[in-house]
């Protein structure tokens, strides 16, 4: 038995933590003798809340090989356990890159699965269950089925953005994107309030991955304001032209690696309204005036928090949230200004919000996206912390969105309904496969999923 809990440091709990690293070790566990005990599969830890803790988990970190790569297509097949910062380091020198990620690197091909994990082209490319051209899961009783979007669809679709309740995935096979360089062409826009924010994501819907970092206690007027960033993968002629004109920042990150780290947690008094704000300040503030273009590593524009260790522990303690919300297109200015504005004025400062534009909604039953703006507050545990949150909720539930199953810790079981209108057509794949509920977490137990 140890500690465990999601990347927000809340809650924690005692699990106990088992492993495999083959198909046939995998079923002697799964049809060892009766337990009454619950299990979920957990990979890296990555996801924010209590959607992979359990009172047993299944660890999939030994499921780490790379099985097969087609350089003519670009499919890679691979156990679930491989992360994405893995793959990365094979595959970016050869010229291909990863067709989805999220803001960390450091997250299993399982738990993308699990979550159907977005990024910053959700726009363009949608969800990570759009690039999967396969998947093999163990279900409940040790039986290993296929499926995609042709095979057992119904399976694959409450599978992707199913958060482990369906069975353990054992390997996929995922369809890169080609690249010719390790390097971003990066265009920079600032913008003062939240119309300017989403003006520039709509006149750059053709820009390939487009982020906004929003100044959350910013009001009035300066409500929203942001720095937008767009990139694209940049060519060999694109870095000659740049390194030639002087303006790269080609050095930057280059490495990848992890520089710096924090020691120790923080007291519950370094992050308030005060400290954010003026961080806020000055971030905004150092980014120029004027449309700036640069040319970066992928790294610090993918994963900019990567290159700080234990980034979490800035928190304290008691560990945060993120409030990760979509709105519809049509509501989402009306409701993102509601929401800022709350958050704003509250006692609970957001020490990092995050903008970003999403296309079509995805297929699978629980996936997060639907066509619109999706917002992403950091709130440190504190006593009158959820209570907060409630009051979001009933925004977010007036204008017709949904909250992000993977950052979750708190949403109710109305919320989970309101947002997710294919919930029972997951709870009917799940009754047929899994009907003792053999996998099943904290959220899912807290959710009646």
């Amino acid at each position: 038995m140890g500690m465990i809990s999601g990347w927000g440091r809340y809650p924690k709990i005692d699990a106990e933590e088992m492993s495999f690293e083959s198909d046939h070790h995998l079923q002697n566990l799964l049809n060892a003798p009766a337990d009454s005990r619950t299990l979920i599969p957990r990979g890296l830890g990555r996801s924010y809340g209590d959607s992979s803790l359990a009172e047993r988990v299944i660890s999939t970190k030994r499921m780490d090989r790379l099985i097969s790569f087609d350089d003519g297509t670009g499919v890679l097949v691979c156990e679930s356990g491989v992360s994405i910062a893995e793959i990365l380091n094979v595959f970016v020198p050869r010229g291909w890159f990863i067709p989805v990620t999220p803001g960390t690197k450091f997250v299993t091909i399982g738990g993308a699965i699990a979550s159907d994990v977005h990024g910053k082209n959700h726009h363009l490319s949608g969800s990570f269950s759009n690039h999967i051209v396969w998947i093999d899961l163990a279900l409940a009783d040790g039986e290993i089925v296929r499926c995609s979007t042709k095979e057992n669809r119904e399976l694959f679709l409450a599978t992707c953005a199913g958060y482990g309740l369906t069975g353990v995935v054992l390997r996929a096979a995922i369809q890169l994107t080609k690249v010719e360089t390790p390097y971003i062409r990066q265009h920079t826009i600032r913008a003062a309030n939240l119309d300017e924010a989403m003006a520039a994501f709509e006149n750059n819907r053709n820009w390939t991955y487009s982020v906004g970092w929003i100044d959350s206690l910013s009001s009035g007027n300066s409500s929203g304001r942001s720095v937008i960033m767009l990139g694209e993968h940049a060519s060999t002629g694109e870095i000659a032209s740049f390194i030639k004109g002087a303006h790269s920042d080609a050095g930057r990150g280059a490495s990848g690696k992890s520089r710096l780290t924090v020691p120790f947690d923080f007291p519950a008094f370094a992050l308030n309204s005060f400290s954010v704000s003026t961080f806020n300040y000055l971030y905004y503030h150092k980014s120029t005036a004027n449309p700036k273009d640069s040319l970066v590593k992928y790294q610090p524009f993918f994963y900019p928090l990567d290159g700080i260790l234990n980034w979490n522990r800035i928190y304290g303690r008691r560990g945060f949230t993120q409030y990760q919300l979509v709105l519809p297109k049509e509501s989402s200015r009306e409701g993102l200004k509601e929401i800022l504005k709350m958050a704003s004025s509250g006692g609970n400062a957001s020490f990092l919000t995050v903008l970003k534009l999403f296309g079509n909604e995805d297929l699978p039953y629980l996936s997060f996206a639907l066509e619109g703006y999706t917002l992403a507050l950091d709130f440190p545990i504190t006593r009158y912390i959820f209570d907060e949150l409630e009051k979001l909720d009933d925004i977010v539930k007036i204008h017709g969105g949904r909250l992000y199953l993977t950052k979750d810790c708190r949403m109710s079981i109305e919320m989970l309904r309101a947002g997710f209108p294919k919930l029972d057509k997951f709870l009917e794949v799940r009754e047929r496969i899994d009907p003792q509920r053999r996998f099943a977490s904290l959220q899912s137990k807290r959710l009646g999923l």
